[in-house]
């Protein structure tokens, strides 16, 4: 007969057990096919966490770049703004290049990317996102390849002075057919 102590520990280390199978065979199920993926899976960089003053000046949420070999390219992911006050970005920099605020716009009739006139705006008490397509922060002139999982350090210089550095993985990523090359409209 077991011991009471062996008996009460069998069943939760089994349901422990079963939960980290699920969680492993659902995870191989996934694609890993960058072709078909509509956009990266969400992730969290430890200077991300939190959308509080201890944090930061803003919460980042799921931060990414899009992998590329040269060229251009951009950084993505949610900016939290839980303050009383609008925060606006002026400026971005990172270790493997120069960057550059930019919006997507209407020019002529047709989508351009350009500069974002006065900076990214987070008002009070909201979230900012920055996406294929839209606002995003520019990577120009990469000094050397972005490969899937590189984790780069990107600073946000805010209009105050203030600064903020959040890390963001890079992922492959081909919704949108974005094509971050000089002159490409």
């Amino acid at each position: 007969m077991p011991s009471t102590t062996t008996g009460r520990f069998r069943r939760p280390a089994a349901l422990i057990g079963a939960a980290l199978l699920a969680a492993s065979v659902a995870a191989c199920g996934s694609s890993d096919d960058p072709t078909t993926a509509a956009a990266p899976a969400p992730t969290t960089a430890p200077a991300a966490a939190g959308a509080n003053a201890a944090a930061g000046v803003l919460g980042i949420r799921d931060p990414w770049v899009k992998a590329a070999d040269k060229g251009m390219t951009a950084a993505f992911g949610a900016l939290v703004n839980d303050g009383d006050a609008d925060v606006t970005i002026t400026g971005a920099s990172t270790e493997v290049s120069p960057m550059e605020l930019h919006e997507m716009a209407m020019r002529d009739g047709k989508m351009v990317m350009r500069p974002k006139e006065g900076g990214i705006v987070v008002r009070a008490h909201s979230t900012a996102t920055l996406q294929p397509g839209g606002d995003h922060l520019m990577l120009m002139s990469l000094t050397r390849p972005v490969r899937a999982g590189d984790e780069l350090n990107v600073t946000l210089t805010f209009g105050d002075g203030r600064t903020q550095t959040f890390t963001a993985v890079a992922k492959p990523f081909t919704g949108a057919q974005e094509s971050y090359a000089p002159g490409h409209a």
